[in-house]
Formats: C-alpha cells, sequence, structure tokens
C-alpha cells in the first residue's frame, strides 16, 4: 500500500451549511413516515381526541390530555420531516462519476478501511437522517465521517474520537447503493389495525 497523505479534518469541512444531504432511500423513507403522519396517524389521533372529548371533564380526562399532548407532537414532527424534505438535496451513490469524483470519498462513499490493528471495516457515509449504526451507516458531518472525506484508496487518516486520536488507512473507496432502513409504523402508532374506542349512542 502506498503511504498517502496524512490529513485532519477542517472545520468548516465538508461543503456549505443548511444543505440536508441525502441518498434517494434516505429522501424515500422520510416522505414516507410525512404521508403516514398527515393521512393516517394524525386524523386517528384526532378522532380519539373528539371521542375523548364527548366524555366529559377534560381537564380529568386523561385520554383527551394525551391525545392532544400527542397531537402536538405529531405535529412538530410533520413540521421537522417538510423542512427537512424541502432542504434535501439528493445524492445518489450509483450515479456515474469519473476522476477524482469516483476515486475519492464523498457524500455517499462506501469506504473499507483499516484501523491500527489492522481490523477492517466497512462503512458508508451518508445524511444525518439517515445513520444506522447497525448498519455501518455514518453521518457525513460525524468524525469518522468527516476523517474519511476526500480520503482515495491508499491513504491515511486522522479520525479524533472521544477516546482519542486514531489513524485509518484507507483501502478502498466506492460508490454502489446504499441500502436504507425502510420506514416502518412504529408500535403502538394509533392508526395501527386494533380495538378503537366507541363513542356511545344515546338511548
Amino acid at each position: 500500500m502506498r503511504k498517502g497523505f496524512t490529513r485532519k479534518p477542517k472545520d468548516d469541512e465538508p461543503g456549505p451549511r443548511g444543505k440536508n444531504y441525502i441518498t434517494p432511500g434516505g429522501l424515500q423513507r422520510l416522505k414516507e413516515e410525512h404521508r403516514f403522519l398527515v393521512t393516517r396517524e394524525r386524523p386517528a389521533v384526532t378522532d380519539v381526541v373528539a371521542w375523548a372529548a364527548s366524555n366529559g371533564d377534560r381537564s380529568e380526562n386523561a385520554d383527551y390530555q394525551y391525545g392532544k399532548r400527542r397531537l402536538r407532537q405529531i405535529d412538530g414532527r410533520i413540521r421537522f420531516l417538510a423542512k427537512r424534505i424541502e432542504a434535501a438535496e439528493v445524492v445518489d451513490p450509483e450515479a456515474p462519476r469519473a476522476g477524482q469524483a469516483a476515486a475519492r470519498a464523498f457524500f455517499g462513499a462506501t469506504v473499507r478501511y483499516a484501523d491500527a490493528t489492522g481490523a477492517e471495516r466497512v462503512v458508508s457515509i451518508v445524511g444525518t437522517d439517515e445513520v444506522d449504526l447497525n448498519r455501518n451507516h455514518f453521518s457525513w458531518v460525524s468524525p469518522l465521517g468527516r476523517a474519511l472525506m476526500k480520503s482515495a484508496e491508499g491513504d491515511q487518516v486522522v479520525l479524533q474520537a472521544p477516546g482519542g486520536t486514531e489513524y485509518l488507512d484507507v483501502l478502498e473507496v466506492s460508490y454502489v447503493r446504499i441500502a436504507v432502513e425502510p420506514f416502518r409504523e412504529p408500535p403502538g402508532a394509533e392508526a395501527s389495525p386494533k380495538e378503537r374506542p366507541r363513542q356511545q349512542q344515546a338511548p
């Protein structure tokens, strides 16, 4: 292996501020969650709140109080997702690349590296909304992501980790499909199929 440069990430790396870099799969997951909250979960919780409100004193009605609090949480999440989707800058790892863009690690790269002990690891550089440590998906603004940015095969980079400084040898940089965990309906969601409270009919 050739000895490449040893580089420390600069404070202003990587890239311009304010952009939400994301892979196509990551954006799809955000859109699916947004759609679920708007079209299913919020209407379902609204129905529960209306049912609870019909049962009497709202100040001592736990179902009503919980429902109103849950609605505020849902509305906050909907606003957050809408902003992230609007600011999305989609980068497809599988898009054709040439020259330095193909040889060096930028957003969407999958990098194989070895630490000082020789242990190898393969990680993918993704957006902040796509971090998944179980899949070795690291944010491009994480310490590891920043250390690997712009590196190429044969380079040695410096990782400023909480446990101290580490030196990583980059073995391979590639651009392949990054499989993002799809959005799954959260356990206990009000929109999940289950027995619903029904408003009693007046005799």
